[in-house]
């Protein structure tokens, strides 16, 4: 047996050079071929009789001999001498788990295995410089001593002055009640049609004025889970610049029940009414026939409370315990009339911003008992000249009794609180505000929430819906009804 890394035998070098010589090709094949039949008959003896005789069945098949793979690669493959060794390292650059020269296998340790040594631990990190006082001159001359006004920590980053947030209340002290939804108010299964929501905010722009409205539920009645009395509506009728836009705010007191729904009511009632005259009234208001206006505005807020006391009748009311208090305003939306025109019964606030001063617009009432502005002449006035002696309505001169209206079995009486009206031209830069008592009495009352919303309206851009259903919700203790605001921005 040859040793590792020496080459084969002499007689090993004939055969192979014998078997590729070029010079003797039958030779070499005819060795090659002796040799692989040896090779064959050997593998043959080693599979047994059975396996014999099925080698000898397959070789007497006419056809090339194909030898085993075996023998191919044994006849074909020459062997490949193994690589040199590496040469000896020292001892002092072997590694721990390396075995020593002249020692195969792996190195055995008497005892524990030797750790690793610790890594070395990092250069420490000289602290950041502490900052400079901003307020101290720097490179002053060595010596030189400089008083610092108030203490400053070195440490410590500059502070940075932050916008304060709006107040929610004003006044010493915040109100009673909490400013967020407490109890929602009990609904009868039957009368779901009938719900009202704790908050309702809307908004439009037309011409040159921004609208904003929003109705809350007060405090009081967030707390012992009562409904929101106020009532409020906004709606269009028409399009281009003849459209006319309406919005109705209506109320009534607390200790009525069932107010909410009659405040639905008188809005719904003057919103169909406003809405089916709403060409004529556009024209009027475009026009700046102040009478006209009146007088019509007048007789549709009759017809209103007529409704209103015609439902009382079928629910088994007195007139007075199924009312609200209606207030109206109309806007053109033709940009070139700035007419706004009030209109209204009961109470509640109108009030005007101008060079950040606030004005009471509300029209004057007259004693009770009359009759505020013009007569009106048709349904609702107390004197009509189509009445006759016994108060009998009359036509003009066919002689035939005209039919009461479907709603009503006698002409109604005028309402216990007097018609207000205003028209008024508004300027750029105006914010007219129209509000039901629970806004228009602490408006009236407490001067600092007249200034701070002042202050928060001052002439400029309109505030947004959240904007502005927070400073509607601006609250003072002592003031927990319902609010509803309507605020016009002029451009």
């Amino acid at each position: 047996m040859s040793q590792q890394g020496e080459r084969p035998a002499a007689h090993e070098d004939d055969w192979w050079r014998r078997l590729y010589d070029e010079s003797a090709p039958d030779a070499g094949a005819s060795q090659a071929a002796d040799s692989l039949d040896d090779r064959f008959d050997s593998a043959s003896d080693a599979l047994g009789p059975d396996g014999r005789e099925a080698y000898e069945a397959a070789a007497a098949v006419p056809g090339p001999r194909v030898a085993p793979p075996e023998a191919v690669r044994t006849a074909q493959a020459p062997p490949v001498p193994p690589p040199a060794p590496p040469p000896p390292r020292e001892e002092s650059e072997r590694a721990p788990w390396e075995p020593p020269a002249g020692v195969s296998g792996p190195r055995t340790f008497a005892g524990p295995v030797p750790a690793a040594p610790p890594p070395a631990e990092p250069a420490p990190v000289p602290p950041p410089p502490p900052l400079a006082d901003p307020r101290v001159p720097q490179n002053l001359p060595p010596g030189q001593d400089v008083e610092v006004p108030a203490p400053f920590a070195g440490a410590e980053a500059p502070h940075v002055a932050q916008a304060p947030r709006p107040a929610s209340y004003v006044g010493a002290r915040p109100p009673t009640y909490d400013a967020e939804p407490t109890a929602l108010p009990a609904t009868d299964p039957r009368e779901i049609h009938a719900l009202v929501a704790d908050t309702v905010l809307d908004g439009a722009s037309y011409g040159t004025y921004t609208l904003r409205a929003a109705s809350v539920r007060g405090d009081s009645a967030r707390f012992r889970g009562e409904p929101r009395r106020d009532a409020l509506v906004t709606v269009r009728f028409g399009a281009a610049e003849s459209a006319l836009v309406l919005v109705a705010v209506a109320g009534g007191a607390r200790t009525a029940e069932g107010v909410h729904l009659a405040a639905a009511d008188a809005c719904r009632w003057i919103g169909e009414a406003v809405g089916r005259s709403h060409a004529r009234l556009s024209e009027d208001i475009r026009a700046g026939r102040r009478g006209a206006l009146k007088s019509g505005l007048h007789r549709l807020a009759d017809r209103s409370y007529g409704k209103l006391r015609a439902r009382a009748a079928e629910l088994g009311l007195e007139a007075h315990e199924y009312t609200a208090g209606l207030r109206c305003l109309l806007l053109s939306a033709d940009p070139d009339c700035r007419t706004r025109v009030f209109f209204g019964v009961g109470g509640g606030g109108l009030f005007r911003l101008r060079d950040g001063n606030w004005q009471d617009l509300e029209p004057e009432v007259p004693h009770p008992g009359e009759l505020a502005g013009e007569g009106v002449v048709g349904f609702g006035s107390a004197s009509s000249p189509e009445s006759g002696p016994d108060g009998e309505r009359l036509t003009m001169d066919l002689g035939i009794t005209t039919a009461p209206a479907p709603y009503i079995e006698s002409p109604v009486p005028p309402p216990v609180e007097p018609f207000r009206f205003r028209a008024s031209v508004a300027r750029p830069g105006d914010t007219l505000l129209l509000c039901s008592n629970g806004l228009a009495d602490p408006l009236r009352d407490e001067p600092a929430l007249a200034d701070e919303l002042a202050e928060r309206w001052a002439p400029g851009r309109a505030p947004g819906l959240a904007a502005f259903l927070a400073d509607t919700q601006l609250r003072v203790k002592g003031y927990a009804d319902d609010r509803t605001a309507v605020g016009v921005w002029e451009a």
